[in-house]
């Protein structure tokens, strides 16, 4: 895929900052820093930010890296390494990186995400990407906070919309997170060292976090989504059709009926909105469901390509290689 001629973003820092020293000052021993707001100074949140997700993730992390916490809609990753490029599906989350950078390819858009940058996805979307900056010393670190629609839709009825329409693809934005999103964001994580106190506070912090993102950079792309009659509300229905039926043949006309659109403007809009075609859309998913099978149950590779609705072992395994550079069978975890 080459997307030497795409847009990037700006490269992030070397590093961080030396986290600041605080001063206890509080009856229950907590620094100042946990709950207080530091909305006044960005880059001293950020830094917060970044020291309590060291804590909550060890250097010898495994699953990637990846640290599920007692929010369950937020999760934390330390990645000591630089990773090579692989495939994944994001649903739609915001994604708040502290320190080292990565990169994404979304069809033949590629950008670079770094310190204090956020990611927001909208959709359900198969998308490749790599860690970039990455070291022992200097860990990429991210927090991820998984996006409830329900929620935005909820608050965004109550907020005048003043957005425009912006061109281009509205699945996935990467941009300068504001100092209110990166505020809300380490105090949500500042709950998670306290499961008594995210079990009452952590759903309002949430909450906060959803309101704050309607007002950020972000709420064109979020608000397309919450219209009822947007393309962006009716690809998405779309989108769970595919993901509810994915070992069924795809139908483009019954796709079209369940977005309301006609057989040629469906086509033109979900790869607006995914960067790629319904069928290729689909196999990405199988592919991606067939690969976690693989790797989890060690199933057999025949079995595996006709549960994820391939009709042909040797096409799957042909795709397999293809998509993450190694056949099924390399890919089975080993004894």
């Amino acid at each position: 895929m080459s997307c030497s001629n795409a847009p990037r973003l700006c490269d992030a820092p070397e590093d961080l900052p030396d986290p600041p020293t605080f001063r206890s000052q509080g009856f229950c021993g907590r620094p100042p820093c946990a709950y207080a707001p530091l909305v006044g100074n960005r880059d001293a949140a950020l830094t917060d930010l970044a020291r309590r997700v060291r804590s909550h993730t060890g250097p010898k992390m495994v699953s990637g890296g990846i640290k599920h916490t007692c929010i369950d809609a937020l999760t934390v990753m330390r990645v000591d390494r630089p990773t090579p490029i692989e495939a994944t599906c994001y649903e739609p989350v915001i994604c708040l990186i502290l320190q080292g950078s990565k990169e994404i390819e979304l069809g033949s858009r590629s950008v670079r995400a770094g310190r204090g940058h956020s990611i927001i996805v909208s959709h359900d979307l198969p998308i490749r990407s790599r860690i970039a900056e990455a070291s022992v010393s200097r860990p990429y670190l991210v927090a991820v906070v998984r996006l409830d629609v329900g929620t935005l839709r909820g608050l965004a009825d109550g907020i005048e919309d003043t957005s425009q329409a912006s061109p281009g693809p509205v699945a996935l934005e990467v941009s300068t997170a504001s100092a209110e999103v990166v505020d809300t964001m380490r105090r949500l994580v500042a709950l998670a060292d306290t499961p008594a106190d995210s079990d009452v506070l952590g759903p309002l912090v949430l909450k906060e976090l959803h309101y704050r993102l309607l007002q950020a950079d972000h709420s064109t792309m979020l608000r397309r989504l919450l219209r009822r009659d947007s393309q962006a509300s009716r690809i998405a229905k779309a989108i769970a059709r595919i993901r509810a039926d994915l070992t069924e043949p795809l139908s483009i006309p019954e796709l079209a009926r369940v977005a309301a659109m006609s057989t040629s403007t469906f086509h033109q809009r979900f790869k607006q909105v995914t960067a790629t075609t319904p069928l290729q859309y689909q196999k990405s998913l199988r592919l991606l469901e067939a690969r976690r099978r693989i790797r989890e149950d060690g199933g057999s590779v025949t079995e595996t390509a006709f549960e994820v609705g391939y009709q042909s072992s040797t096409q799957f395994s042909r795709e397999y290689h293809r998509t993450f550079g190694l056949s099924p069978r390399e890919d089975r975890p080993t004894p």
